[in-house]
């Protein structure tokens, strides 16, 4: 059964962002969602010594606007988070290992949209990871003007009629597994744990961006989480 996940495109995501993309045949980036302020789509929390911090691409929108039609508000933004990355991580365990291809990643980021900044960003780490699901775009598909569980469920619906929806846990919140039962498609949500590892400090923080684990452990170590995720794909809704 072909396994469908859905998300925004958000600014170089957690661990759990691609644990999710793991497990599914296709990933489709909700590039046409209205965009949130304050949340995950323009920053990412990293290690600033012994605490977190965000780094955060400052945004220009307007109140409704698309992930799509919002554009960075500083021209340099690119350059000066690769330096703050070198900065923060570069006593890293495998930061020499992993820096050439973050250092690339930036040098190549694309002047565009948000939504086509992020996706650029998730499928170059995901092809780094090992990682071969199909990447679409919900603006690709036809919705018909579908909102909530009915839009996912056509989107799913579009990829594959009786394809399984991946979810991830929060979805639980507000879901109806009765709108998938009846459209013919399993809902399953993931069972992400975030392991530990190694930060260099006493306090393990989770939740930081997938650069952090990539900086700490290095590309096998985190490949190799990534490779154990698809048996069993998670749990039913």
């Amino acid at each position: 059964m072909t396994v469908v996940a859905i998300h925004q495109p958000n600014y170089l995501p957690w661990l759990g962002y691609f644990w999710k993309m793991a497990r599914a045949d296709v990933f489709v980036f909700l590039d046409d969602v209205q965009y949130s302020k304050n949340g995950y789509i323009n920053r990412v929390r990293i290690l600033d010594g012994e605490a977190s911090r965000w780094l955060t691409v400052p945004v220009s929108f307007r109140l409704g606007d698309t992930i799509s039609a919002v554009y960075p508000a500083q021209s340099d933004w690119s350059p000066r988070h690769c330096d703050t990355l070198r900065q923060r991580y570069r006593r890293a365990a495998a930061f020499s290992e992993i820096w050439p291809d973050i250092e690339n990643l930036y040098r190549d980021a694309p002047d565009a949209d948000l939504a086509t900044i992020n996706r650029f960003f998730i499928e170059r780490l995901a092809v780094m990871l090992g990682l071969t699901c199909r990447c679409l775009t919900s603006s690709s598909l036809d919705t018909s003007g579908a909102v909530g569980d009915d839009r996912l469920i056509r989107i799913v619906q579009a990829i594959e009629p009786g394809a399984m929806y991946l979810s991830g846990r929060g979805g639980a919140n507000y879901q109806d597994p009765g709108k998938f039962r009846d459209a013919g498609s399993r809902l399953v949500y993931t069972d992400f744990a975030h392991p530990e590892y190694s930060q260099g400090i006493d306090t393990f923080y989770s939740g930081l961006s997938v650069v952090d684990a990539l900086f700490h452990c290095g590309l096998a170590r985190v490949s190799d989480w990534l490779a154990e995720a698809r048996p069993g794909v998670g749990t039913i809704g």
